[in-house]
């Protein structure tokens, strides 16, 4: 399947891709691209350009992922021209490609390893993370992936949902799940402690989307980047339908946990004064 960044070339240094004025027109059901399958569409692209019958067969095919910097040869057919086709890819401004797109890091929060003691403006944080969650509704993974296919389109979410989640989601869930179980069972038993880390995983997934929703210069219904103020502290929260946890280090280790009044009580007042 093909990724965002996907493009094509002739052989002779020269690339071949959409940019972010024709991505906006198929959003807009453009006619023009009637005949594109997807943007990042190899195949799709070739067609496009003119690169049709045995010319089809003449093109070199490329991918490279802006967020983690992994630049892949998909196809050699021609001459080889790779080093000026990666060089390209390195220094084009993704805000031609994708408009709404932020290119930074990607931001493990467990490998912040001088996260400080839990304060109480950290409680805070925590308390209206709770409240946008409940907000939601649906998860907030599903929520910020509506809106970024909403505004940039499927093959874009796909490839920054792989990136962040390849290099943070799995690395997350693994530590986490780890600290989390062995807590649970050691209050709760490993039967209840199965079901619950249902809702635990939950709840780290929906951390792990908001912090994706910091990728994109787009506007939401909720306040996601209240999670990503935790991520930057070090800090991963999650819930198993009753204690909130917050989570620190390689390790995950629980420097906090709480039902949503313990919260309250710690912060001051219901307004969190």
């Amino acid at each position: 399947m093909c990724k965002f960044f996907s493009l094509i070339s002739d052989g002779n240094g020269n690339p071949y891709y959409f940019d972010w004025k024709q991505r906006q027109a198929m959003l807009k059901k453009d006619p023009a691209f009637n005949m594109v399958e997807t943007a990042d569409s190899h195949s799709s692209i070739s067609s496009f350009y003119g690169f049709t019958g045995n010319k089809a067969d003449e093109v070199n095919k490329y991918e490279y992922s802006p967020l983690t910097g992994l630049f892949e040869v998909d196809q050699m057919n021609t001459t080889d021209d790779k080093c000026l086709i990666e060089k390209f890819c390195r220094e084009v401004n993704f805000k031609t490609i994708v408009g709404p797109l932020i290119v930074k890091k990607i931001f493990n929060p467990l490998t912040n390893l001088k996260a400080k003691k839990v304060s109480k403006r950290d409680l805070l944080l925590l308390k209206v993370w709770a409240s946008v969650r409940d907000s939601v509704g649906d998860s907030v993974w599903d929520s910020v992936g509506a809106s970024v296919r909403d505004s940039v389109g499927a093959s874009v979410l796909a490839s920054v949902w792989d990136s962040v989640r390849d290099s943070v989601a799995d690395s997350v869930r693994a530590s986490v799940g780890a600290s989390v179980l062995a807590s649970v069972r050691d209050s709760v038993g490993a039967s209840v402690g199965d079901s619950v880390w249902d809702s635990v995983w939950a709840s780290v997934r929906d951390s792990v989307g908001a912090s994706i929703s910091t990728y994109f210069d787009i506007k939401y219904k909720n306040n996601f980047g209240i999670n990503q103020k935790l991520w930057e502290r070090g800090l991963v929260p999650s819930f198993d339908g009753t204690i909130w946890r917050l989570h620190a280090g390689k390790d995950a280790k629980v420097v906090w946990q709480g039902t949503r009044k313990d919260l309250e009580k710690q912060i001051g007042d219901k307004n969190g004064n």
